[in-house]
Formats: structure tokens, sequence, C-alpha cells
């Protein structure tokens, strides 16, 4: 693992791992760079619209948190999307009678921002429940034999289950064999970043020494969730004692937006210090241990990739995406 001076640079510059390419998101554009059968790299860069400069009230600490989150949603899930383009299926089966409805009476414009919406939903809602609505249910389930269980015992066992729950899904999906080229794409990513902090030209060698796990990770990202969800609720229900698991799912999903915000305000003062502050590598390290399973050793062929999709988002005024 290469070792980083405390005074080494710490960007904003942030992105995700696609379908054989990479989405970088810098303070002013966003580029996707996607690697074609044929192997030639395919760019796309846009102007980035944040919704912050026609609502600077959504762009304050606390509220700018889950805003932030859905947004990365939506350009992650049109992007993936995108890349999928690239890698069809094989073999095109007739589409259903559903799918000609849609071709007929929407635009392929509307089409694509209803797929969009419907795969942020369900995206969301599935990580709503597997990692705050089952977890309570399941407590609730087994203390159900155990009535007089304390509060206390309760909120810890279903903090280790939302870990345990987090954990399981990790595993999983790092066994899946499509998942392994994505996922050396992202280590491909955190490289390139780490190169680019490090101030060492942009070159496959200087990233392929790199180490893979990054702070700023959205792995990192959703782990603090939970956690943060943990110390939260632990606290809420403490002052309001609630035993009853519907009651308690709803208050977690209440508290979500309060917990996402908390999450990436962490996430902020993380990337800000985690070179130089103790108390900040400590309280990363469970999160960058995580990223075992959701990064994997890249080839020189993603490091390219990697390389010219943050090169697309590099500002023009230097230092401008300082974190």
């Amino acid at each position: 693992m290469a070792e980083h001076s405390s005074g080494a640079f710490r960007t904003s510059i942030g992105g995700q791992a696609l379908i054989e390419g990479i989405l970088m998101r810098g303070p002013e554009k966003q580029a996707i760079v996607v690697r074609d059968k044929d192997g030639q790299l395919v760019e796309k860069v846009e102007e980035l619209k944040l919704i912050k400069d026609r609502y600077p009230i959504l762009g304050m600490p606390l509220i700018r948190g889950t805003v932030n989150f859905l947004a990365a949603m939506v350009s992650g899930v049109k992007a993936l999307m995108y890349s999928a383009d690239f890698y069809p299926e094989e073999e095109e089966s007739q589409p259903s009678k559903f799918e000609q409805w849609l071709e007929k009476h929407l635009s392929s414009e509307k089409l694509e921002k209803a797929i969009v919406g419907l795969a942020v939903l369900l995206g969301v809602g599935m990580s709503i429940f597997l990692f705050l609505v089952l977890p309570t249910l399941l407590t609730g389930g087994i203390l159900h034999f155990f009535p007089g269980f304390p509060l206390w015992g309760r909120n810890v066992v279903e903090g280790l289950l939302k870990i345990a729950i987090f954990l399981a899904y990790l595993i999983l999906c790092s066994k899946q064999k499509d998942i392994y080229r994505v996922f050396q794409y992202h280590g491909a990513e955190h490289k390139t970043i780490f190169c680019y902090e490090a101030g060492l030209p942009l070159t496959v060698e200087n990233v392929r020494i790199q180490p893979r796990h990054h702070p700023r990770c959205g792995t990192s990202f959703l782990f603090v969730v939970i956690f943060v969800s943990i110390l939260v609720s632990s606290v809420v229900f403490g002052i309001w004692p609630i035993t009853n698991a519907g009651l308690r799912t709803l208050v977690h999903l209440l508290l979500l937006p309060l917990v996402v915000g908390i999450t990436y305000e962490f996430n902020r003062w993380v990337g800000r210090h985690v070179q130089d502050s103790k108390l900040a590598q400590f309280l990363t390290a469970p999160g960058l241990w995580m990223q075992n399973f959701t990064t994997n050793e890249p080839d020189d062929s993603m490091i390219e990739c990697a390389i010219r999709s943050l090169e697309l988002v590099l500002p023009d005024e230097k230092g401008k995406d300082a974190w």
C-alpha cells in the first residue's frame, strides 16, 4: 500500500464503477468512459447542474446529505444504463406486451426517466428493507419469545443484525462472477484518485502502486449510515421506549434523512482529516476493511479507463476541486 504524506492534496472528485467503464464526477463536469467491444474508449462528458445552485437551502449541512445521495443515485443509474448499452444481451428476446405498450405510449426520453425513477425507487427501497426494516422485524420476532428482554438489549440485537445483514450482502455480491470485473473498475477508480491526490503524474505505472481502499468510498458511506442509524435510534429509543416492531420501523424511516445527513457530514470531515487524524483513521477502519469485498485489483486497461475519466473532469482552475 502506497504511503501518502500528511500534506497530500485531497480532492472532491469521486467516481462509480460501471459495466466495463467508470463514471467520474468533478466540481464542474461529469464524465463516463466505457471500453467498448472493440477495445476502444468511448467518452461522454456533461456539465453539472447542481440543484443547490437553484435552491441554496438544499446545500445546507444535514440537508445536503440526502439531496446529494439521491442525486448520485439518479446519475449512477443513468450511467449504468449507458454503459450497459455497449454490452447488450447476446440473445435478444421479443419485447413483452408491456414493453411494447411503453414504447408506443412514451417517448424515449420519458421512458428513460421512468426507468431511472423506478430503478432508484427499487434501489433505495431494497436498501431500506434489508438494512433497516428487516433487522427491526427479525429482532421483534426473536424477542417476542423473551418479553422481559431489556430495551438496551433490543437495541444491541437490532444493531448487530444490521451489521450482519450488511456483511452478508457484501460477501454475496463479491462472489458473483459478473460483479468481479465491476469491482476491478472500482479498484481502478480509487487508485487513480489516490495517485492524483499524491501529486503524481497520471500514468498506469503510478496508479498501479496506489491503495485500492479509499475513505470516501460508497461502501464506507453505507457502513457509516448503518452505524449512525444504530447510534441515533439507540438515543431516540432510550428517550422514547418503543418495543412494537411496526412503530420502531416507522421511527427508523422518519430518522433516515437525519442519519444520511450526519453520515454525509462525517464523510466530509474524514475526507479532510483522514491523513492527519488518528481518530479519523480509527473511525474509517471498518469501512476500509469492507472494501476488501467491493474492490479488486484492476488490470492496466481498466486503469487507463480510470485515468481518462479523471482527466476529463479536472477543473481548469487549479485547486477548485479541493475537498
